[in-house]
């Protein structure tokens, strides 16, 4: 089974807020769903967060647990334990694929992001996003001028060199 979530997508919205999931999306998601078995609709958690996200981030049942416990293990009452408490369980939707591999984006989420009749997916290792298109691109297109002010030579793999040595101090 697929353990990551690999690729993009842009898929038709229809007027009921019905979008496909990539095919291979879902397999992870099933992979990602303890409860799942063959035959069955994986379930999963689409987190909105605040006025300042723009795009919608689609967690497996096992990343949302691991991110839960990892707000769990902060202090009760802290301000970071009541800010991520909010935004990971407060501002999202557990939902389910339906039977024709589809979704459904309630109106409340559909004009937070503004999408229409579009939705753009993209992978993001354990969890993927739903964007509207031109707001993507617009994002992408900021990735890629960040990437250009970088020497021609750069390898993209020393951020994760740069990752490691943060960590390590």
């Amino acid at each position: 089974m697929a353990r990551k979530f690999r690729g993009e997508s842009e898929n038709r919205i229809d007027a009921k807020g019905r979008v496909s999931i990539p095919h291979t999306f879902r397999r992870v998601l099933e992979s990602g769903d303890p409860d799942w078995n063959q035959g069955e609709n994986p379930n999963f958690v689409v987190v909105y967060g605040d006025h300042r996200r723009d795009f919608l981030e689609v967690y497996t049942i096992a990343a949302i647990n691991e991110v839960d416990d990892q707000v769990s293990a902060l202090p009760r009452g802290s301000k970071e334990r009541r800010i991520l408490e909010k935004l990971f369980n407060g501002q999202s939707l557990p939902a389910a694929v339906d039977e024709t591999g589809r979704i459904v984006l309630p109106q409340k989420l559909r004009d937070k992001i503004g999408l229409k009749d579009t939705a753009f997916f993209i992978a993001t290792g354990d969890t993927f996003q739903i964007w509207e298109p031109t707001a993507y691109r617009e994002q992408a297109r900021a990735d890629e001028e960040w990437l250009d002010g970088l020497p021609q030579d750069f390898d993209p793999l020393m951020l994760l060199e740069r990752a490691g040595q943060e960590a390590e101090a």
